[in-house]
């Protein structure tokens, strides 16, 4: 059989989706990594990884990487929407700036890469679309709201997507981690910021603790892209994954009463 053609967005170093690339090159796929600048992707240690420039903000960019794709390989198998910010602080005080940017990388496009991909797709009665979530987006709590909105809105998407690609043979997954090693809140720490009057200056160390929570004993992030490809792979793949620090017990937390959890959530980080 040959390869499998996969395209992974986010792909910058230090994160999920470097990882993800070097992960399925292991497994012997034709990878193209993707990011807004292609210097921030240097250190992959396969080599064969093809790299190409993508702003998934833009229609016209992922256009052109699509069809860049489809004109070197012929087809393209998998899709992984990787690509994602975080947004953290009181949600009434979260700049609209990045409230807009939030939702603009983790869920437009998400939406924006499928609605280039899947009609190639179609076309061959096959396909896998990934999307990397959150259980952020599963159980919310303080000081990331606008992070949390933006994955529960591009879970929803993801599940819809599962049942309405069924005509086409195309697959969806969704991958929901719990806390994984990365560079995301490193990314942003420097962009936390709360106004001089804000509200809640009594809770400025809940904030950050927020923020880190995921890096402090989370998940190592070659260990997670393993675990993930391998199910990607599978003959038959599942529509949802969840793994990494919390991961099942934030599962758990979605079958006791919500009060109670969201109760819980507020006292962990208050």
């Amino acid at each position: 059989m040959s390869p499998k053609v996969v395209l992974v967005t986010g792909c910058s170093a230090g994160g999920i989706g470097f990882e993800l690339c070097e992960a399925f090159a292991q497994q012997g796929c034709r990878v193209y990594a993707t990011a807004r600048k292609v210097e921030k992707m240097s250190g992959f240690k396969h080599e064969d990884i093809q790299l190409l420039a993508l702003d998934v903000t833009s229609d016209a960019s992922v256009q052109e990487v699509i069809s860049t794709i489809i004109e070197r390989e012929g087809r393209i198998d998998i899709v992984v929407n990787n690509a994602g910010i975080a947004a953290h602080g009181p949600t009434l005080e979260v700049p609209f700036d990045i409230v807009r940017a939030a939702f603009e990388t983790n869920v437009y496009s998400v939406l924006r890469v499928a609605r280039a991909v899947v009609p190639h797709m179609a076309t061959r009665k096959q396909g896998l679309l990934v999307t990397i979530g959150s259980i952020a987006g599963e159980i919310p709590v303080p000081w990331a709201g606008i992070y949390a909105a933006s994955k529960a809105a591009v879970h929803s998407m993801t599940e819809i997507l599962s049942m309405e690609c069924r005509p086409f043979n195309i697959d969806v997954m969704l991958v929901s981690p719990g806390g994984v090693k990365s560079n995301i809140a490193d990314n942003y720490i420097d962009r936390l910021t709360l106004p001089e009057n804000t509200l809640y200056k009594d809770y400025i160390e809940g904030i950050m603790k927020r923020l880190t929570t995921s890096q402090d004993g989370g998940m190592a992030t070659e260990v997670f892209a393993a675990k993930v490809v391998a199910k990607v792979l599978a003959p038959k793949p599942i529509s949802y994954f969840t793994l990494g620090k919390n991961a099942m017990a934030f599962a758990f937390y979605k079958w006791l009463p919500r009060r109670w959890v969201l109760n819980a959530m507020w006292k962990r980080f208050t």
